[in-house]
């Protein structure tokens, strides 16, 4: 069975798990621009960019290049260390500060979800339902999954971690590669998005994003602690219903704030597993913030920032409508984003005023830029990896 949008292609519905029968919507987020929705929608082009104005100053300090990278591979940070995959299996790890090549391994099959890594172990989940997770470069072990996978393993505490597709948890010894638990949560909506949802650690505590909600769970044994939603299935349809978390996250003081697909922004206090406030947003990609706000974009490219405290909204801009843009990055009296085109993007924090504008390969951005080694990196398709500072 295919589903047909109108602009591109949704690649197909497969099962995530056969003892479920669970059903997998699998598609590109960023490969469409659309007025109205998902179906039968008139596509747009790009609002016209404005000439750049070099409000903030920023040097391009380094690059490095590896295969072809797909949106859906996240990359990891661990002090000075970014750990990146490619769609073919490639595992790179850089020095943030320069560039240079630390490591590089092979999976040996192509990827569906990274990276995790706690500095030591280095995971990531193959498109045949594998877990991989290598030391030093070097492959530890590798073990199948039931189901197939979109969000980076988190590797903590000696565990692998993995959220599957058919919404359950799992844990795995990070030393053998052993299945430790499995928890599945029960429940009921058919479609689960391809796209990393959300998986962290805080404190002693597992979060977990299952459906329209965050879950915080006992690391040693999977059991559910708290629920809180961020957001509900509404509409009269699976593909109207699909409410999943999508990473990245923010936290700050024990606040998690999230975004459910096309739903809704929310914060959540993760020490007491109580939602602070949701508010209806109709993004796709994950939020950043700082203390005093909320950062992320509609669907249509309409950059917003929202008060923490309240959600209320801070501010709105309209100037990179229809961009495809990634999920921001805090970074200094700067909000960031990659966008469809290669361009990095930088706004004011504090009002939404332009900043500075640059530019990579001229491929897309396909994950959020990070911060590592007092770079900001950003990875396109084409597996351009480019390391700018501001001054």
């Amino acid at each position: 069975m295919t589903l047909e949008m109108n602009c591109k292609p949704i690649s197909r519905l497969a099962k995530a798990a056969p003892r479920l029968s669970a059903i997998v919507l699998v598609v590109s987020l960023a490969g469409c621009s659309t007025v109205s929705g998902w179906f039968g929608s008139k596509k747009v082009e790009p609002k016209p960019l404005a000439p750049n104005v070099a409000v903030l100053g920023v040097r391009q300090a380094w690059t490095a290049k590896i295969p072809a990278v797909g949106f859906s591979l996240t990359p990891a940070v661990q002090g000075d260390t970014l750990t990146l995959a490619s769609d073919d299996g490639t595992v790179v790890a850089l020095d943030g500060r320069t560039g240079r090549e630390l490591w590089r391994a092979g999976a040996g099959a192509p990827l569906s979800a990274g990276v995790g890594t706690d500095g030591t172990l280095t995971a990531v989940v193959s498109r045949s339902n594998e877990i991989i997770a290598f030391a030093e470069g070097r492959q530890r072990w590798r073990t199948k999954l039931a189901a197939e996978a979109f969000t980076a393993p988190l590797v903590a505490g000696g565990r692998v971690f993995v959220l599957a597709a058919d919404r359950s948890v799992s844990a795995y010894d990070g030393q053998s590669g052993r299945k430790l638990w499995t928890q599945q949560r029960p429940g009921g909506e058919p479609l689960v998005l391809r796209h990393a949802g959300v998986l962290l650690a805080m404190g002693n505590t597992l979060v977990v994003g299952l459906s329209g909600r965050l879950s915080g769970l006992d690391p040693d044994n999977g059991s559910l602690r708290w629920e809180a939603p961020v957001a509900a299935p509404r509409g009269t349809n699976d593909v109207e219903r699909l409410v999943d978390l999508v990473g990245r996250v923010s936290r700050l003081d024990g606040v998690i704030c999230t975004r459910a697909f096309q739903a809704a922004v929310g914060c959540v206090d993760a020490t007491r597993g109580q939602t602070l406030w949701s508010k209806p947003a109709s993004g796709y990609t994950g939020v950043d913030g700082d203390d005093a706000r909320i950062f992320g974009t509609e669907s249509n490219g309409v950059v917003n920032a929202w008060r923490r405290r309240d959600g209320e909204r801070a501010w709105s801009v309209d100037r990179l409508q229809y961009r495809h843009l990634s999920a921001p990055l805090v970074l200094g009296r700067s909000v960031v984003f990659g966008d469809g085109d290669g361009l990095v993007h930088f706004f004011a924090r504090e009002d939404g005023a332009p900043l500075n504008r640059l530019t990579t390969d001229g491929s897309a951005i396909t994950t959020a830029p990070v911060e590592v080694g007092g770079s900001l990196v950003v990875v396109t398709k084409n597996g351009g990896v480019f390391g700018f500072v501001p001054d």
